[in-house]
C-alpha cells in the first residue's frame, strides 16, 4: 500500500523539474496542490470580466492586511493618543502619509469591488443550487467587512469616529433584555472611551484574518462545484472547459492592473474624497457635529435605519437588509440561472441596483423633508424586491430558451475553435 501511495505522489509531483521542490512537494504537496488550483483548474471558458472582481477583492484584502499590521506599529488606542498618533503617522513616519492614505482608499476600494463581485452574483444567479453554501460564506465575509470597517472607522478618534461609534453601538440597546448589557460590555464602561477604543482596536486587528478564514472556506466551496458562468449552464464536457493558467491568470492580470490605475488616483489625487471632513478635528464628546454619517459603503443601511422612527423596527429592518440575503436561494425558485434569459428578472434586477445607488445618496442626506421620504420608499422597495418581486417573478415569468451548453454560444456547430 505504501509503495502505492509513493507512486501515486511521485507521479502528480513528476511535472516538476527543480530536484528541490520534487524533494518539498513529495512530503508536502504543496506544489502539487497550487499547481492544480492555479494552473490546470478546469474553469469554464465564457467567463467575461465580471468574474475578476473575486480576485480584486483578494487583492485588496491583502493590501488591506499589509498597510494595517504597519500602521499598528505607531497607532496609541487610547483618547489621548489615538488622534495624536495617526498625525505621527502622517507627518512623522517615513511614507506613513502614504500607508494610512493606501489603508484608508483600501477599505473604499474593497466595498466597491465586493459590492460589483456581489452583483454580478445576483444577475447570475450564483446563489442557486449547488452554490447555495459558497453564497452564504460570501454573505459573512461581508457582514465581517461591516464590522471590520466601522471598528477601523473609530480608530482615528476624530468627531466622526468618536460620534459615530456613540450612535452605532447605541443600537444595540435596542434589542429587548439583554441590549443594554452589550452596550455595556462594547463601551467598556458606562460612555464611549479608552476601553471602548482598546476593544475597537483589538477587534479590527482581529477581524481581517478572520476573514481571511472563511475567504478560504470560500474557495473550497468554489472549487467544490467550480464557478459559474453567464449562461448559468452547468459544464457538460471538457469541451466547456480551459485551464486557469495562461487564459484566466492573464486575463485577470489586465483586471488588476486597471484597478491599480484607479486605486492610484484615489490615493495619490484625491485621498480625502472617501473620508470624512470631521474626522481632521479631535473628539469632543460635548460638541456633537450637525450630521452623524458612516462611510458611503455603509450608507445604504444607514438609511433603512433612518427611515423607519420606532428604534427597534429600524434596527430590525436594517438587519433585515443583510440577513434576507441568506434567504435567496429560496426566495428565488426560478429553475434557470442567469438573467441572460429572464427578461422580466432583468429588468426587476436593474431597478434595485438603481435603489440601493438611491439609498446609498439619502443615507449620505439629513433624515428630514425629501429625503426622508426617499429613504422610506428605496427601503421599501428594497424588501418588496426580495420578499415579493423575486417569488412573483419566478412563478409567472416565461425565461427564453437556454443553450444546450456552454460551448454553444461560443463555438460552431462542429466544436471546433473558429479560425
Amino acid at each position: 500500500m505504501s509503495s502505492q501511495i509513493a507512486e501515486k505522489v511521485s507521479q502528480d509531483n513528476s511535472d516538476f523539474s527543480n530536484p528541490v521542490i520534487r524533494w518539498i512537494d513529495y512530503r508536502l504537496p504543496v506544489f502539487t496542490f497550487l499547481h492544480h488550483e492555479l494552473n490546470v483548474y478546469p474553469t469554464p471558458r465564457n467567463l467575461n470580466y465580471l468574474w475578476n472582481f473575486g480576485s480584486l477583492a483578494g487583492m485588496a484584502l491583502v493590501i488591506m492586511i499589509a498597510t494595517g499590521i504597519v500602521l499598528a506599529m505607531h497607532y496609541v488606542p487610547t483618547g489621548e493618543g489615538a488622534f495624536k498618533s495617526v498625525e505621527h503617522i502622517m507627518r512623522d513616519v517615513n511614507y506613513g502619509w502614504l500607508i494610512r492614505y493606501i489603508h484608508t482608499t483600501g477599505a473604499s476600494m474593497f466595498f466597491a469591488v465586493v459590492y460589483i463581485h456581489s452583483f454580478r452574483g445576483l444577475y447570475y444567479g450564483s446563489y442557486k443550487a449547488p452554490r447555495e453554501l459558497l453564497w452564504w460564506l460570501g454573505v459573512v465575509i461581508l457582514l465581517l467587512m461591516m464590522a471590520t470597517a466601522f471598528f477601523g472607522y473609530t480608530l482615528p478618534w476624530g468627531q466622526m469616529s468618536f460620534w459615530g461609534a456613540t450612535v452605532i453601538t447605541n443600537l444595540f440597546s435596542a434589542i429587548p433584555v439583554v441590549g443594554d448589557s452589550i452596550v455595556t460590555w462594547l463601551w467598556g464602561g458606562f460612555a464611549v472611551g479608552d476601553p471602548t477604543l482598546n476593544r475597537f482596536y483589538a477587534l479590527h486587528y482581529l477581524l481581517p484574518f478572520v476573514i481571511v478564514g472563511v475567504v478560504g472556506l470560500h474557495l473550497v466551496a468554489l472549487h467544490r462545484f467550480g464557478s459559474n458562468n453567464p449562461t448559468g449552464v452547468d459544464i457538460q464536457d471538457s469541451g466547456d472547459t480551459i485551464p486557469v493558467h495562461p487564459y484566466y491568470t492573464i486575463k485577470d492580470l489586465l483586471g488588476l492592473v486597471v484597478f491599480l490605475m484607479v486605486f492610484a488616483w484615489f490615493t495619490f489625487y484625491e485621498p480625502s474624497a472617501l473620508l470624512n471632513s470631521d474626522n481632521y478635528v479631535p473628539a469632543n464628546p460635548g460638541l456633537t457635529p450637525p450630521h452623524i454619517v458612516p462611510e458611503w459603503y455603509l450608507l445604504p443601511y444607514y438609511a433603512i435605519l433612518r427611515s423607519i422612527p420606532n428604534k427597534i423596527l429600524g434596527v430590525t429592518a436594517m438587519l433585515t437588509s443583510i440577513l434576507v440575503l441568506f434567504a435567496l436561494p429560496w426566495l428565488d425558485t426560478s429553475p434557470v440561472r442567469s438573467g441572460r434569459f429572464r427578461p422580466m428578472f432583468k429588468q426587476f434586477y436593474w431597478v434595485l441596483v438603481a435603489d440601493c445607488v438611491l439609498l446609498t445618496y439619502a443615507g449620505g442626506q439629513p433624515p428630514e423633508g425629501t429625503w426622508l421620504i426617499v429613504s422610506r420608499i428605496g427601503a421599501a422597495y428594497y424588501f418588496a424586491h426580495f420578499f415579493a418581486v423575486l417569488p412573483l417573478v419566478a412563478r409567472i415569468e416565461r425565461p427564453r430558451a437556454l443553450p444546450s451548453s456552454i460551448s454553444q454560444p461560443v463555438l460552431p456547430e462542429t466544436g471546433s475553435a473558429t479560425t
